[in-house]
């Protein structure tokens, strides 16, 4: 194989056994760097939405890394595919993987196709598509490179990692450098936000389709948005499946509580984790394209709303529609109870749960996947199938499991609850059970325990995981309930030192009586009166004796 680098203007030799045939280097390759391990692992919502663009492309072309089971997914659908990787291994492994595949490996700006494409897929975003060799490229310089490759009528689908997305807020940690070696966020032509999105597309010929807002976080997203629909109010049974963080990342604060604030605030579109852009040259079409993909499990569900009435969740493909259940999560609104101490509120809702427990409700459900409209209970999702083995568990073990789980989670986090005394998550629950009017014992906790092992992993002490804030809190709490305790104690032995002072007072008078006392005895008077004494006492004794 035989190619001229384009930008050293030297030519390069692959020999035969060096990569496939099929992998040409255009210029700028990095030849002992691979990219595999930090690219967006986009899963089953982002397939779904390629499986809407595939039809209508017959040239395909990736740029950048992406995840196997996607270019699999466009291999197998796009009459002609080819790909753009710096990558020198990666390339090799895509072309050995893909022998259909036409595999450039070098610099975006170096590629140079016999023709445009119809659909430009740059899923992982511009920031792996230039050699570290060379000088940083603009990112709206890159995006023109990237809009050139698109034929007219052709689309773009661009990912766009946020800087100030909700996710980075929450990263406790600096943030990476995704594989590039310049500071972050340094780059002014970066988009800032959808606007300034919209703007750089314009201006490099491209007009927005629509814009898709990823969630929970930009690493593994499970769920696109579309701009207008987070422009709505969207039900929390919603929005607080998406309010999520990756596991192996320590939060810097709470991610339910800031992801719910801004949803409720509508600013699921400024501050999303990754935004992901559908764009054409010419007019844009949007009817085939969804409103939001949500992924449940192992479904995807399509995101449909007619006009005001209720957000509906059709289940792909072809499976039934459902819609998305109105109120609050229980979950919160005990949380916010316990926090205002409203002992009253967590009773009336937990003995409204134990109501619909014992009147046929959804033997899985938990208090964070349970919606409340005011008058009844609905599940966020359906739950796992419960074990077979006949008639279900009794309902007081389903409460049981249920509150157990909510204890486990709301002492995990730190939260503040009106009950100072139990220590342990035993304890809550037990109390809880009490609050709901079904008292539990012991053993139908451990039913509860075995209940919930069965139905799917277990809550422990580490779900979820305690934030930076929560342990500052955690830690001002601690300093606090300290001070008290040293004053106590500082009062205790000033107490103490002013009774030993009292004691050795006494002790001196004590003292002082007792050798007063013996020298009074050692007196003349004294043993005189002491000797008269004793006949007068003998003759006392003698009448007693006679007279009774």
């Amino acid at each position: 194989m035989r190619v001229i680098d384009g930008a050293e203007g030297v030519e390069l030799r692959a020999g035969p056994g060096e990569a496939p045939g099929n992998v040409r280097l255009i210029g700028g390759a990095m030849l002992l760097w691979s990219d595999t391990g930090e690219i967006t692992c986009w899963r089953a919502a982002a397939l779904e939405l390629l499986d809407r663009l595939l039809p209508a492309a017959a040239r395909v072309l990736l740029v950048g890394p992406h995840p196997m089971e996607l270019v699999d997914r466009v291999a197998g659908r796009a009459v002609s595919v080819a790909a753009v990787l710096r990558s020198f291994p990666d390339a090799c492994a895509l072309g050995e993987r893909h022998p259909g595949i036409d595999v450039h490996c070098g610099r975006l700006d170096l590629l140079d196709p016999d023709e445009p494409y119809d659909l430009v897929l740059a899923l992982d975003g511009l920031a792996r598509t230039h050699s570290a060799e060379a000088p940083a490229v603009p990112w709206r310089r890159s995006l023109a490179a990237l809009a050139g490759l698109a034929a007219p009528g052709g689309r773009l689908v661009l990912g766009v990692r946020n800087d100030l997305g909700v996710d980075r807020l929450l990263d406790a940690r600096p943030p990476d450098r995704d594989g590039q070696w310049e500071p972050h966020g340094c780059d002014p032509t970066y988009p800032s936000g959808p606007v300034t999105l919209d703007a750089a597309l314009a201006s490099a010929g491209l007009r927005a389709e629509r814009c898709y807002a990823a969630y929970p976080d930009g690493r593994a997203p499970r769920a696109v948005l579309a701009r207008e629909l987070l422009g709505m109010e969207l039900p929390e049974a919603l929005t607080f499946p998406l309010s999520g963080s990756e596991a192996e990342r320590m939060p810097a604060a709470d991610p339910l509580r800031l992801t719910r604030l801004v949803f409720r605030h509508r600013l699921g579109d400024e501050l999303a984790p990754l935004w992901l852009a559908v764009a054409t040259r010419g007019e844009p079409s949007s009817a085939d394209l969804p409103l939001g993909l949500v992924e449940e499990g192992a479904s995807v569900h399509e995101l449909v709303r007619d006009g005001t009435g209720p957000m509906i969740a059709l289940r792909l493909p072809g499976g039934e529609a459902r819609p998305v259940p109105a109120g609050r999560v229980v979950e919160e609104m005990l949380v916010e109870a316990c926090a205002r101490e409203d002992v009253r509120a967590v009773r009336v809702l937990l003995t409204a749960l134990a109501q619909w427990v014992e009147d046929g409700g959804d033997v899985t459900a938990t208090a964070d996947a349970l919606v409340w409209d005011g008058e009844s209970f609905h599940p966020v999702a359906p739950g796992p199938v419960p074990p077979p083995g006949g008639a279900g568990p009794p309902p007081a073990v389903v409460l049981c499991r249920m509150l157990w789980r909510f204890a486990v989670r709301l002492l995990a986090a730190g939260h503040h609850h009106p009950w100072p005394w139990p220590l342990e998550s035993d304890q809550l629950t037990l109390t809880l059970c009490g609050m709901a009017g079904r008292p539990c014992d012991r053993a139908e906790l451990e039913l509860a325990r075995r209940l919930d092992a069965e139905l799917g992993p277990p809550a422990g002490p580490d779900d979820p995981a305690p934030t930076y804030r929560d342990l500052l809190r955690a830690r001002d709490r601690l300093a606090e309930q300290l001070a008290v305790a040293l004053a106590r104690v500082s009062r205790l032995e000033s107490r103490l030192k002013h009774r030993e002072r009292a004691l050795a007072r006494a002790r001196s008078r004590l003292r002082r009586s007792r050798h007063n006392a013996s020298a009074y005895r050692r007196t003349l008077g004294y043993r005189l009166s002491r000797g008269l004494s004793g006949p007068r006492r003998a003759a006392r004794r003698v009448m007693r004796l006679l007279y009774g």
